[in-house]
């Protein structure tokens, strides 16, 4: 019996997999066609499983390459790659890229989805060039002191004008490399530009 039951557990497993792919190819499962690229035109959600500054900078940079691929007519894979590839980026490209982080700093703010900017300050001052008297003295401001005096769209819009694009994209090596610069440059930027206006609410 235990025979019988090695034998015919195999050539079950036989008979479920044949109809399984019966069913896939009566649904036109039989040929493989690859996905095409997302349409950048088209708006879709962005998400980060970082947090603070790293993950607002995470959503930026996508909407913005998104946002930029539409303007050049490409994908975003598309710009992706030629961004990453030997040689400089075009005037085009650069330009593009620059409008596309300050569409995606007006998105969003639009749909609500920018943090205020006293919840970056902390993570900001960790590592400024400031004494310790004057990180407490900043740290003692209210958020709605903060926040009224330094509205988040318009620290982030400074950071990106003051941005030398053209620099953070020279010389990468891959579609990483170019994630990990944007991130690592409009991170700085934020920083710089936050620690500069906030030091002069003290």
């Amino acid at each position: 019996m235990s025979r019988l039951r090695a034998v015919s557990l195999p050539a079950a497993a036989v008979v479920l997999v044949g109809g399984v792919l019966a069913v896939q190819v009566a649904y036109g499962g039989g040929t493989f066609e690859p996905l095409p690229p997302a349409d950048p035109c088209v708006v879709r959600p962005v998400t980060s499983h970082s947090e603070g500054m790293d993950a607002l900078t995470e959503q930026l940079v996508l909407i913005a390459l998104d946002d930029a691929a539409c303007t050049l007519g490409v994908s975003r894979e598309a710009l992706t790659l030629e961004l990453a590839g030997p040689g400089d980026p075009t005037d085009a490209q650069v330009e593009a890229l620059h409008d596309g982080l300050l569409a995606a700093v007006e998105r969003m703010d639009a749909d609500g989805t920018l943090p205020p900017t006293s919840d970056l300050v902390d993570e900001a001052l960790d590592n400024a060039d400031l004494n310790d008297l004057l990180k407490t003295l900043i740290r003692a401001l209210p958020a709605s002191v903060v926040d009224a005096a330094l509205p988040i769209d318009d620290l982030l819009t400074r950071a990106i004008d003051d941005l030398d694009l053209r620099t953070v994209l020279t010389n990468l090596d891959s579609q990483d490399d170019l994630n990990r610069q944007l991130d690592a440059a409009i991170t700085q930027a934020v920083k710089d530009t936050l620690v500069a206006r906030v030091r002069d609410l003290v």
